[in-house]
Protein backbone atom coordinates (compact mmCIF):
# COMPACT_ATOMS: atom_id res chain seq x y z
CA UNK A 1 0.00 0.00 0.00
CA UNK A 2 1.13 3.55 -0.67
CA UNK A 3 -0.34 5.38 2.31
CA UNK A 4 1.13 8.87 2.60
CA UNK A 5 3.38 8.43 -0.44
CA UNK A 6 2.97 11.69 -2.32
CA UNK A 7 5.72 11.17 -4.92
CA UNK A 8 4.46 10.57 -8.45
CA UNK A 9 6.75 7.81 -9.66
CA UNK A 10 5.91 8.46 -13.33
CA UNK A 11 6.24 4.72 -14.03
CA UNK A 12 10.03 4.82 -13.50
CA UNK A 13 12.57 3.70 -10.95
CA UNK A 14 14.22 6.32 -8.74
CA UNK A 15 17.38 6.84 -10.80
CA UNK A 16 15.46 7.05 -14.07
CA UNK A 17 12.93 9.48 -12.56
CA UNK A 18 15.65 11.76 -11.16
CA UNK A 19 17.45 11.79 -14.51
CA UNK A 20 14.19 12.64 -16.28
CA UNK A 21 13.37 15.50 -13.90
CA UNK A 22 16.93 16.81 -14.08
CA UNK A 23 16.80 16.90 -17.88
CA UNK A 24 13.38 18.56 -17.87
CA UNK A 25 14.61 21.16 -15.36
CA UNK A 26 17.66 21.93 -17.50
CA UNK A 27 15.47 22.43 -20.56
CA UNK A 28 13.02 24.59 -18.60
CA UNK A 29 15.86 26.81 -17.37
CA UNK A 30 17.36 27.07 -20.85
CA UNK A 31 14.16 27.69 -22.83
CA UNK A 32 11.95 29.23 -20.09
CA UNK A 33 8.98 27.07 -21.23
CA UNK A 34 8.54 23.48 -22.33
CA UNK A 35 5.66 21.25 -23.45
CA UNK A 36 5.37 17.88 -21.73
CA UNK A 37 2.71 15.66 -20.20
CA UNK A 38 0.65 17.02 -17.34
CA UNK A 39 1.98 14.45 -14.85
CA UNK A 40 5.60 15.28 -15.72
CA UNK A 41 4.89 19.02 -15.51
CA UNK A 42 3.41 18.66 -12.03
CA UNK A 43 6.35 16.54 -10.89
CA UNK A 44 8.78 19.02 -12.45
CA UNK A 45 7.19 21.91 -10.55
CA UNK A 46 7.96 20.30 -7.19
CA UNK A 47 11.49 19.51 -8.41
CA UNK A 48 12.52 22.86 -9.89
CA UNK A 49 10.89 25.43 -7.59
CA UNK A 50 13.13 24.65 -4.58
CA UNK A 51 16.14 24.94 -6.91
CA UNK A 52 14.97 28.37 -8.05
CA UNK A 53 14.54 29.39 -4.41
CA UNK A 54 18.10 28.28 -3.71
CA UNK A 55 19.32 30.43 -6.60
CA UNK A 56 18.27 33.59 -4.77
CA UNK A 57 21.34 33.20 -2.57
CA UNK A 58 24.26 33.37 -4.98
CA UNK A 59 26.83 31.57 -2.85
CA UNK A 60 29.26 28.82 -3.70
CA UNK A 61 27.44 26.44 -1.41
CA UNK A 62 24.06 27.04 -3.07
CA UNK A 63 25.62 26.67 -6.52
CA UNK A 64 27.06 23.31 -5.50
CA UNK A 65 23.76 22.16 -4.02
CA UNK A 66 21.89 23.04 -7.22
CA UNK A 67 24.67 21.50 -9.34
CA UNK A 68 24.19 18.22 -7.47
CA UNK A 69 20.64 18.15 -8.87
CA UNK A 70 21.25 19.41 -12.40
CA UNK A 71 24.88 18.56 -13.35
CA UNK A 72 24.91 21.19 -16.10
CA UNK A 73 27.18 24.23 -15.85
CA UNK A 74 25.29 26.28 -18.45
CA UNK A 75 21.99 25.75 -16.65
CA UNK A 76 23.58 26.79 -13.34
CA UNK A 77 24.94 29.98 -14.90
CA UNK A 78 21.57 30.80 -16.44
CA UNK A 79 19.72 30.06 -13.20
CA UNK A 80 21.98 32.07 -10.90
CA UNK A 81 22.71 34.98 -13.26
CA UNK A 82 19.56 35.61 -15.30
CA UNK A 83 16.63 33.89 -13.61
CA UNK A 84 17.51 34.74 -10.00
CA UNK A 85 17.61 38.47 -10.84
CA UNK A 86 14.11 38.42 -12.29
CA UNK A 87 12.52 36.38 -9.49
CA UNK A 88 14.25 38.19 -6.62
CA UNK A 89 11.07 39.87 -5.38
CA UNK A 90 8.77 36.88 -5.83
CA UNK A 91 8.15 34.82 -2.67
CA UNK A 92 7.34 31.62 -4.57
CA UNK A 93 5.25 30.26 -7.40
CA UNK A 94 7.91 30.61 -10.07
CA UNK A 95 6.24 28.28 -12.59
CA UNK A 96 2.88 28.18 -14.33
CA UNK A 97 1.25 25.09 -15.84
CA UNK A 98 -1.22 25.53 -18.70
CA UNK A 99 -3.17 22.52 -19.97
CA UNK A 100 -3.01 22.05 -23.74
CA UNK A 101 -5.37 19.15 -24.35
CA UNK A 102 -4.58 15.61 -25.42
CA UNK A 103 -1.83 14.27 -27.66
CA UNK A 104 -3.30 12.52 -30.71
CA UNK A 105 -0.85 9.60 -30.70
CA UNK A 106 -1.41 8.16 -27.23
CA UNK A 107 -4.17 10.34 -25.74
CA UNK A 108 -1.79 11.71 -23.07
CA UNK A 109 -2.81 15.02 -21.51
CA UNK A 110 -0.26 17.67 -22.48
CA UNK A 111 0.71 20.81 -20.58
CA UNK A 112 2.98 23.79 -21.03
CA UNK A 113 5.13 24.63 -18.01
CA UNK A 114 6.81 28.01 -18.02
CA UNK A 115 8.65 30.40 -15.76
CA UNK A 116 6.16 33.06 -14.73
CA UNK A 117 8.47 36.10 -14.91
CA UNK A 118 9.60 35.32 -18.45
CA UNK A 119 6.17 35.44 -20.07
CA UNK A 120 5.65 38.74 -21.89
CA UNK A 121 1.90 38.27 -22.30
CA UNK A 122 1.02 37.78 -18.63
CA UNK A 123 4.09 39.41 -17.08
CA UNK A 124 3.55 43.08 -17.94
CA UNK A 125 -0.13 43.09 -17.01
CA UNK A 126 0.64 41.28 -13.78
CA UNK A 127 3.42 43.74 -12.89
CA UNK A 128 1.14 46.72 -13.41
CA UNK A 129 -1.51 45.19 -11.16
CA UNK A 130 0.98 43.90 -8.59
CA UNK A 131 2.65 47.25 -7.84
CA UNK A 132 -0.25 49.02 -6.07
CA UNK A 133 -1.46 45.88 -4.27
CA UNK A 134 1.55 45.32 -1.98
CA UNK A 135 -0.36 45.90 1.25
CA UNK A 136 -0.95 43.14 3.72
CA UNK A 137 -4.48 42.30 4.70
CA UNK A 138 -3.97 43.27 8.29
CA UNK A 139 -2.84 46.82 7.53
CA UNK A 140 -5.36 47.37 4.73
CA UNK A 141 -8.40 47.88 6.94
CA UNK A 142 -6.90 50.52 9.22
CA UNK A 143 -5.40 52.40 6.28
CA UNK A 144 -8.75 52.50 4.53
CA UNK A 145 -10.42 53.93 7.62
CA UNK A 146 -7.68 56.54 8.00
CA UNK A 147 -7.88 57.43 4.30
CA UNK A 148 -11.64 57.89 4.39
CA UNK A 149 -11.38 60.04 7.53
CA UNK A 150 -8.70 62.17 5.86
CA UNK A 151 -10.81 62.53 2.73
CA UNK A 152 -13.80 63.59 4.79
CA UNK A 153 -11.82 66.43 6.36
CA UNK A 154 -10.16 67.87 3.26
CA UNK A 155 -9.65 71.65 3.16
CA UNK A 156 -11.92 72.02 0.11
CA UNK A 157 -14.86 70.60 2.02
CA UNK A 158 -14.18 72.70 5.11
CA UNK A 159 -13.94 75.85 3.01
CA UNK A 160 -17.19 74.95 1.26
CA UNK A 161 -18.94 74.44 4.58
CA UNK A 162 -17.61 77.72 6.00
CA UNK A 163 -19.70 80.17 3.92
CA UNK A 164 -22.81 78.08 4.40
CA UNK A 165 -22.25 78.11 8.13
CA UNK A 166 -21.63 81.85 8.05
CA UNK A 167 -24.79 82.45 6.03
CA UNK A 168 -27.01 80.65 8.53
CA UNK A 169 -26.22 82.95 11.49
CA UNK A 170 -26.65 86.04 9.32
CA UNK A 171 -30.12 84.95 8.30
CA UNK A 172 -30.91 84.21 11.92
CA UNK A 173 -29.72 87.69 12.90
CA UNK A 174 -31.84 89.30 10.20
CA UNK A 175 -35.09 87.58 11.19
CA UNK A 176 -35.44 89.05 14.70
CA UNK A 177 -34.86 92.60 13.52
Amino acid sequence: MRHGDKVNNLGRKKAHREALLSNLAIQLIAHKRIVTTLAKAKALRTYVEPLITKSKQNTTHQRRVVFSYLQNKEAIKELFDVISEKIAGRPGGYTRILKLGIRPGDNAEQALIELVDFNEIYGKAAEAKAEPAKRTRRAGGSRKKADTAAEAATPEQTQGAGPAADAAPESAEQQPS
